[in-house]
């Protein structure tokens, strides 16, 4: 794997071209959930091709900020058939990531075309019919979904944001702090992502650091005496709710400081119950420190922008000279799928890994939740099942 920049696993020619059964199971997304399902279809005798809309695999991870690190272990993030090389280290960098998935999409020969991007599924007699990008009409026999959690960048329609002078842009466009040395910076988010990057910003030699906080999260050590966090909750990930609610509560007393006098006070509903809504605890990677020692300030949510200046809901002006929304994606699969009602209101899909709708057979969907066990570890696990319930339908 020293080669950081090999050729991606891909070709130029057209789909009605490439060899093969006419109707293959089309796995949409290249990222890590797509590619795991693609390599359990195949271990399984089964044709996938992954249509991926950008020119490499992985591109989402390829995007994220420099710093990021995953929160899971080394051990417990390998997809299925390839280990992630002991090489990466305990918890693996962005970069090492991205390496391992072009090596992954290699290794198991997976079929990838770039450059394509599904627009819209339409159910057919004995399939799927998939519009794409070009005019593209492809059939195929199964469809899996893994365009992921975090698919299109989310910003707050904040009122008065387009008469802000400074720079403000989504979390997903932040790549390293130097170019906002000697700044103020105010973070809006505090997710792991909007932790993270306060923390890198405050290290990095940004002049002064706030983070806006709707809602106090639930703070994890990443490792305590060497125990993972990630070990804990594949642990509790089925034990009721109020029971592990409990169980971060003494954890949380026993790891984490009372960080209250700082502006960031202890959660008021359970960890485990906050997991359920789609929040995930914040793993600790500098935050706990950076609090403390006033490097990075907590205040209140933003509410709007006024004269140059950032309104927050506690009444409170601030002055940035930049903005970073860590304010989260939406899964946007209204567009390509919304037709289908297997959606939620909530633009979730209704069935999850090896199971479908009743009205919408054979369509799968994998990577759209954050567990607490580790994303990438429930990739892994998903993608057998997933390949297992192709199987035997088309069988």
């Amino acid at each position: 794997m020293a080669d950081s920049n090999p050729p991606p696993p891909s070709t130029d020619r057209p789909l009605a071209d490439r060899p093969g059964p006419a109707r293959p199971v089309y796995v949409i997304g290249g990222g890590p959930g797509g590619l795991a399902v693609a390599a359990a279809l195949r271990a399984r005798g089964v044709r996938a091709v992954v249509l991926e809309k950008s020119d490499r695999v992985g591109a989402s991870w390829r995007g994220h900020y420099d710093r990021l690190h995953l929160h899971t272990t080394r051990r417990l993030s390998g997809l299925p058939g390839l280990a992630m090389p002991r090489s990466f280290g305990r918890w693996v960098s962005r970069d090492d990531v991205v390496r391992y998935l072009e090596k992954y999409a290699e290794y198991h020969e997976l079929d990838v075309v770039t450059g394509v991007e599904v627009t819209r599924l339409e159910r057919t007699d004995d399939g799927w019919l998939l519009r794409a990008t070009g005019g593209r009409e492809l059939t195929g026999r199964a469809v899996v979904v893994a365009t992921g959690h975090n698919h299109t960048p989310h910003v707050p329609d904040w009122p008065g944001a387009d008469t802000f002078p400074g720079d403000l842009r989504h979390a997903s466009a932040y790549r390293e702090p130097s170019p906002y040395a000697d700044q103020d910076v105010l973070v809006v988010g505090i997710g792991n992502t909007g932790a993270e990057i306060a923390v890198d910003l405050a290290e990095g030699g940004a002049a002064r650091v706030r983070i806006a906080v709707r809602t106090p999260p639930h703070i994890m050590r990443r490792s305590t005496a060497g125990w993972p966090a990630q070990r804990s909750g594949i642990l509790c990930r089925r034990l009721p709710v109020p029971v592990v609610d409990r169980l971060g509560r003494a954890i949380a007393r026993v790891s984490v400081p009372d960080l209250s006098a700082h502006g960031l006070p202890r959660p008021d509903t359970g960890l485990y119950s906050r997991v359920r809504e789609g929040a995930i605890p914040v793993q600790d990677v500098g935050l706990i420190d950076a609090v403390r020692s006033g490097r990075v300030e907590p205040v209140a949510a933003v509410e709007s922008f006024e004269g140059g200046k950032v309104l927050l809901a506690d009444g409170s002006r601030v002055g940035p000279d930049a903005v970073i929304a860590a304010t989260g994606y939406r899964r946007a699969l209204e567009p390509l799928l919304g037709h289908l009602g297997v959606l939620d209101p909530r633009g979730r899909p209704r069935v999850l890994g090896p199971r479908t709708a009743p009205e919408a057979p054979d369509l799968y969907f994998t990577g759209f939740t954050t567990p607490i066990s580790g994303t990438l570890r429930e990739l892994a696990r998903d993608a057998p099942r997933i390949a297992r319930a192709v199987a035997r339908s088309q069988a």
